[in-house]
């Protein structure tokens, strides 16, 4: 009995390595997807927040307030950061996986 679980153990190991390295692979190139989007978005950001300002204060307040929101979300505050939460669950997903296989 203890070889038949250990063997079905040692299927379920082999079973999921791959899933494992899969996982660190995407989440290591997904984060540098997002950093470097990060990085250019943030630029952009700065050039919408200082539109938005300007429009704003001369043209219309609505139209500056929905460009400051929009700002907000290019900003490393708004979707990198949403990014980032979303990879961290992946990354949560992948030890799980290692602690209940792996033990």
């Amino acid at each position: 009995m203890n070889i038949v679980i250990g063997l079905l153990k040692l299927i379920l190991k082999i079973i999921a390595a791959p899933v494992v390295v899969v996982l660190t692979v995407a989440i290591w190139m997904c984060v540098g997807i997002v950093y470097v989007s990060g990085l250019v978005l943030g630029l952009i950001s700065m050039v919408i927040t200082v539109l938005g300002v300007a429009v704003l204060i001369t043209y219309s307040p609505q139209n500056g307030i929905i460009l400051l929101v929009i700002a907000f979300l290019l900003s490393p505050f708004g979707l990198p950061q949403l990014a980032f939460w979303l990879l961290g669950k992946v990354q949560d997903l992948k030890f799980v996986i290692q602690d209940l296989v792996y033990g």
